[in-house]
């Protein structure tokens, strides 16, 4: 064998084994699902009308915020058990069977074979603040568990999975602005953008029930068209794009009102409460120093 040769004999079982190594650690990672679910948050709000069933009409934006929790799905054939979440973070006191990840997993344990499946969640996004963290950990089970046992589910197949676990779940499968109607089930995609723009959330220690939220709420149409005034710059979303919330939620809990104005004297364009509340975000122009801090809060702020 020439001298050449030799060298492009190593070379070529090199890249042989190289590949071989890759598909390995492809194969073993195929057993680990990583995701990070999102945030999010509505953009008006209106409760539009009563409906026969005790249930409201709602038109809103949903927009995907960047504050994220973390969610590993394993297949795991040593568990005792078939489904095992664990969770850091912000402590979460339900029992596992009633946790929305779990129930997406028994969800799809009906339709198909399901290996043992051991969940972490480390829990970053507040509870009861309007920003459908628990929704979004849901939407992000079924997709790990889609792609772990590769059950080839569409997008559409997906969200009638997750409309099962929650009105707002399914938004998370395609995780895209849209215009919500219905009970805040029925999407539509809309075509706004708060790429580059800054953000600042608060979540002040109040829990703001439901019942409480729509107690002094007269449903009614919106003063302006919602598609229309979130086509206009963000800078005239303050006179035009309304929460229905706020009026009930202010006069009975006047600090998150307050947080509002804040954020308004900190150079937000935009402020509103996310839901029913209690979180409130403010919306900041791309370069500018973002300088908000109250005591009395949680405070996140990032980058769209």
């Amino acid at each position: 064998m020439s001298a050449m040769l030799i060298p492009l004999v190593f070379i070529l079982v090199f890249l042989q084994i190289d590949n071989l190594i890759h598909h390995l650690v492809k194969c073993v990672n195929a057993m680990e699902i990583r995701y990070l679910p999102n945030a999010k948050i509505n953009i008006g709000l209106y409760v539009v009308e009563k409906r026969s069933d005790g249930y409201h009409n709602l038109e809103t934006v949903f927009y995907p915020l960047p504050l994220y929790d973390e969610l590993v799905v394993e297949e795991k054939p040593t568990l005792h058990e078939s489904c095992k979440l664990e969770v850091e973070g912000i402590s979460i006191t339900t029992n596992q069977e009633d946790n929305l990840i779990v129930k997406a997993y028994r969800l799809l344990e009906k339709d198909f074979s399901l290996g043992n499946t051991a969940v972490y969640l480390c829990k970053n996004i507040p509870f009861g603040a309007g920003l459908g963290g628990g929704s979004s950990d849901a939407a992000f089970m079924l997709k790990a568990l889609n792609e772990l046992y590769s059950l080839q589910l569409t997008d559409d197949q997906l969200e009638k999975y997750a409309v099962k676990l929650g009105a707002d779940c399914p938004f998370f499968i395609r995780n895209r602005p849209v215009l919500a109607t219905g009970i805040g089930n029925i999407f539509q995609p809309i075509d706004v953008s708060l790429i580059g723009y800054q953000f600042v959330l608060v979540k002040p220690d109040i829990h703001v029930s439901t019942p409480t939220a729509y107690a002094g709420i007269k449903p009614q149409p919106p003063r302006f068209s919602l598609t229309g005034s979130i086509q206009l710059p963000i800078e005239n979303w303050k006179q035009c794009i309304e929460n229905d919330f706020e009026k009930t939620v202010f006069e009975k809990f006047s600090r998150i009102g307050e947080i509002k104005q804040e954020l308004y004297e900190a150079g937000a364009l935009y402020t509103t409460m996310s839901g029913s509340g209690s979180s409130v975000i403010g919306i900041f122009p791309q370069h500018q120093e973002l300088r908000f801090t109250t005591g009395d809060a949680q405070v996140f702020s990032g980058v769209f």
